[in-house]
């Protein structure tokens, strides 16, 4: 039983955290490389602006802010996930292969395929899902041991090796094919937010509409799977089908992120462990508490990159790898 002190603890920071997202958020709508006065936003939200306020705002920042916050959304409950069912605290969808398995399946989509533009954003979230889903596959049966089952430590090395591995199928895809798209692939492999559209949205929110009530759900299973393997059977857990099912929920978040935002690392490690800290390791209380600061973190980040440096900007995937790698090694000395 969880006791009430945490539970209101858990309900105060999730208030502050919202607050802190909705402030990040306002401050990004002014913030950019097309100014917009504070004092003009929301007469502009509620249609009283003029055509450049209109059109900067609900054309090209709020769709932005939106995917970045949905994609941080993802990516945190991603690693959520795989840190509880693998008992490692180093996973991540982007450090241990997903997120470049994922960005091959792009990849091939985007250089060979025809593009429909119609159809383009609701296809994308299925492609790098497919990619990311195979990558996982070989890296699960890699990882695994038949006499031992999954080994945390052989799992992260192992999606490291397949990351780098795919880096470099990426390399030889791009290679031979026109300046455009290279363009294009090398800005995603940075984490360069692109899908800034409104369909690309709404591609991607089915996907968090469904599976995050289903984690929530799935909750006390992810406890009994964090713990040793006897105890989890021996409450009854079926431990090959939750890890599947709930592997294959980590894999849909941290494709349909990614597919839209680019690669993007380290949200996934950090947002959860900041979580736990915070309210305690039980996913009924960490996982809405680490969604959050998942959402605020990208929001952050994609803020700071695209008003730092030149026009572009910096990929917000490299803003948060300046933070997020420190952060890792931190981590990985604690282990040792």
């Amino acid at each position: 039983m969880i006791r009430p002190e945490l539970i209101r603890k858990q309900r105060l920071i999730l208030l502050a955290l919202t607050a802190l997202i909705l402030l990040t958020v306002f401050g990004g709508m002014g913030l950019g490389y097309a100014k917009l006065s504070y004092g003009r936003l929301f007469p502009t939200l509620f249609g009283h602006g003029n055509f450049k306020e209109h059109f900067v705002l609900f054309d090209i920042r709020l769709p932005r802010i939106c995917i970045t916050l949905l994609a941080g959304m993802a990516l945190a409950l991603s690693g959520s996930i795989l840190q509880s069912v693998t008992r490692n605290d180093l996973a991540d969808p982007g450090i241990i292969g997903i997120n470049a398995g994922a960005g091959v399946g792009v990849s091939l989509f985007f250089l060979f395929m025809p593009i429909d533009s119609t159809t383009f954003a609701y296809v994308l979230p299925m492609v790098a899902f497919g990619g990311a889903l195979l990558t996982s596959a070989l890296i699960y049966l890699f990882a695994y041991k038949r006499h031992a089952g999954l080994q945390p430590v052989r799992l992260v090395l192992t999606g490291v090796g397949f990351s780098m591995a795919l880096s470099g199928v990426q390399i030889v895809l791009i290679s031979s094919t026109d300046r455009e798209k290279v363009d294009f692939i090398s800005k995603w492999n940075a984490g360069s937010v692109w899908g800034t559209d409104w369909p690309f949205i709404w591609a991607v929110v089915p996907w968090l509409i469904v599976l995050i009530p289903f984690v929530l759900y799935k909750a006390n299973k992810l406890n009994l799977l964090a713990l040793d393997d006897a105890v989890a059977v021996g409450v009854g857990v079926s431990l090959s089908r939750e890890r599947l099912v709930l592997l294959l929920a980590a894999v849909a978040l941290a494709a349909s992120a990614v597919s839209v935002t680019g690669g993007i690392a380290f949200v996934g490690l950090m947002a959860p462990h900041i979580a736990k800290a915070l309210v305690g390791p039980r996913n009924q209380l960490f996982i809405p508490v680490a969604v959050l600061i998942g959402g605020w973190l990208l929001v952050l980040a994609d803020t700071i990159g695209r008003n730092v440096g030149t026009a572009d900007g910096i990929p917000a995937g490299i803003v948060v790898a300046l933070i997020g790698a420190p952060y890792f090694v931190y981590l990985l000395l604690k282990r040792i």
